[in-house]
């Protein structure tokens, strides 16, 4: 072990960079194969790409670097417990974003507790662990399963049982959405507006 130090000070450790490195590589290559790999390729979503990696970059080193002063783990996730309440108040954010957020962070505190009594083999384990089970979900089991999203429809005209393949057009041309079918929850004669829960296919 080559310790260097400058005025008494410590200024690098080399063991202990190179592990830092490796561990930080380890991090990077699994955190890349869940965002970029399964979440962007199945999602097609830019906008949360710059908050999952800087996420994981942040509460990695975080967690690395304070885990010498006893912090370790509960310091990480009191970091995700903080991030949890403000929720970016400006914008909402999905629960499925929020998951893989999630898991983005999960693995920079993983990848940060790599010592003499957590082995290599043990979060190597762990990595892969993650990344099949969110492959699986996202790519294989729920693939092709129909999300669904509440809105209020005003063209009370065309909810009628006759009429259900004319709505389903409508629905489809005002929303965008690759609609699937569609139920209606309650109507408002008063208001002539029917609340209704509109099923789609969510792999588009």
């Amino acid at each position: 072990m080559e310790q260097i130090e400058l005025f008494g000070v410590t200024v690098c450790n080399t063991q202990e960079l190179y592990t830092l490195f490796f561990r930080f590589f380890l991090n990077l290559l699994f955190a890349f194969i869940v965002i970029k790999g399964i979440y962007h390729r199945i999602n097609k979503r830019n906008e949360y790409l710059f908050t999952f990696f800087v996420f994981n970059v942040l509460i990695f080193f975080v967690s690395s670097l304070l885990s010498s002063i006893k912090l370790k783990t509960g310091f990480a996730f009191g970091l995700f417990a903080v991030f949890s309440i403000l929720r970016y108040r400006t914008r909402q954010i999905d629960i499925k974003e929020m998951t893989f957020l999630f898991a983005s962070i999960i693995i920079a505190v993983i990848n940060s507790l790599v010592t003499s009594k957590v082995g290599l083999f043990e979060i190597l384990f762990a990595n892969i662990s993650i990344v099949l089970a969110i492959f699986i979900l996202e790519s294989i089991w729920l693939k092709g399963f129909s999300a669904s999203i509440p809105i209020i429809y005003e063209n009370i005209d065309l909810v009628h049982a006759n009429k259900r393949e004319e709505m389903a057009r409508d629905i489809q041309k005002r929303t965008g959405l690759p609609v699937k079918s569609f139920e209606i929850v309650k109507i408002n004669l008063l208001r002539d507006t029917a609340e209704i829960l509109v099923y789609y296919d969510d792999q588009v």
